[in-house]
């Protein structure tokens, strides 16, 4: 076989599956819409939960930081790249969520990847819930570790796994708020098993930061639990992109030395993280956004029930409506843009297959008549 054939027989299956992916051109957005082949939608599949990314204080920051700094970082941290900007991050998302030490990195793919290659070693144990973060799961399936996986937020499940004792140290790997289908981790129970069994625990908190909690501090800080390390990231509620990680100081100086993914990049642009730390001022005195965020949630979960729609049970601004089969799943939301309404099908690999979905995410900036246009949407698209 050759390349070409390779490839052709990869992309032909995934087409006849239904399960081709395509980029489209976001030509202009706003914080509820956006504008693509040159019509304009109601936008349902943004994580911009806030409605941040068009806030003037955090736009206006950026333009003054690369007034002040440029536009970019101009090296690895390591190097050059480490500017004001980014220690100022860092040490203000440190204080806000009750940790020694902040490390700002470029993506949250990126601080999960590096995390789990530089702290695992052969004869180390990785447990991780089944429908962990792909980047979660691709870096512990990669390292030299042992990956064994967990049926999806059921402790006592893992507790089953923990029983039987292995060389090596233990890390347990969750997410605060899971990306597709919008419920939370019981994480104060997850804490208690890896404190249990001498393990750390590893909470991914990208959908939960900013939405929940005391000034937006996330998950960990709603459930009371503070696990050994905590990945924060800044493309959801944030409004921009990057993340950091929160943990100990022994723990930082460590991942310095030996997370390459830190290392060898060439650092977040100092605007990005000038304007980071006003998008964090913003979240720290934004519980009229997180407020207006659960009204809207409670507003289409309440009409969805009236229209006996299949929503799982989410209480947060991810609200997954399974539909099952792919090529189904690509209809609705084809009829649903018909109608002005950007809803984006999830389906295998990214979800598990049987599961295809629409993922519908709302945010603080959607307004009621925004939502009742999509519940009419869904009960349209629905009949047919």
């Amino acid at each position: 076989m050759s390349w070409q054939q390779r490839l052709d027989d990869a992309l032909a299956a995934r087409r006849e599956k239904g399960q081709f992916r395509q980029r489209r051109v976001n030509e202009q957005s706003e914080a509820r819409t956006l504008q693509i082949g040159g019509s304009r939608y109601l936008n349902f599949s943004a994580n911009d939960y806030l409605g941040l990314s068009r806030d003037p204080d955090i736009v206006s920051a950026w333009q003054q930081g690369a007034e002040r700094y440029g536009v970019g970082a101009g090296g690895s941290g390591h190097v050059t790249g480490y500017h004001l900007a980014q220690a100022e991050l860092e040490q203000q998302l440190a204080d806000w969520l009750g940790y020694p030490r902040a490390l700002v990195f470029i993506s949250g793919f990126a601080a999960n990847q590096a995390v789990i290659a530089a702290l695992l070693a052969k004869n180390d144990h990785i447990f991780a819930d089944k429908l962990a973060h792909a980047s979660l799961l691709e870096a512990a399936a990669m390292s030299p570790a042992t990956l064994r996986r967990f049926a999806h937020n059921q402790p006592a499940a893992l507790e089953k796994l923990l029983a039987s004792p292995g060389e090596g140290e233990t890390l347990i790997v969750t997410e605060g708020v899971f990306s597709m289908d919008g419920d939370s981790a019981p994480l104060a129970k997850l804490h208690q098993l890896s404190q249990l069994h001498g393990g750390w625990l590893m909470v991914d908190d990208a959908h939960g930061i900013g939405t929940t909690g005391e000034q937006g501090r996330g998950s960990c800080w709603q459930q009371q639990v503070k696990p050994e390390l905590l990945v924060v990231t800044f493309g959801k509620a944030f409004g921009l992109s990057g993340a950091a990680i929160l943990c100990e100081q022994p723990t930082a100086d460590y991942l310095l030395q030996f997370a390459r993914h830190l290392i060898y990049s060439t650092a977040m642009p100092p605007a990005q993280a000038f304007a980071l730390q006003a998008a964090l001022l913003r979240i720290q005195q934004g519980d009229d956004l997180r407020q207006r965020l659960q009204n809207n949630i409670a507003h289409f979960r309440e009409g969805a029930q009236a229209l006996g729609l299949d929503l799982l049970p989410s209480a947060t601004a991810i609200q997954p409506l399974i539909v099952g089969e792919e090529h189904q799943a690509l209809a609705l939301a084809e009829s649903l843009r018909q109608r002005g309404l950007w809803v984006t099908a999830i389906r295998p690999p990214t979800v598990p297959p049987g599961t295809a979905r629409l993922r519908i995410t709302l945010s603080a900036a959607h307004r009621a008549d925004d939502i009742q246009q999509l519940l009419e949407g869904l009960h349209h698209a629905s009949r047919q």
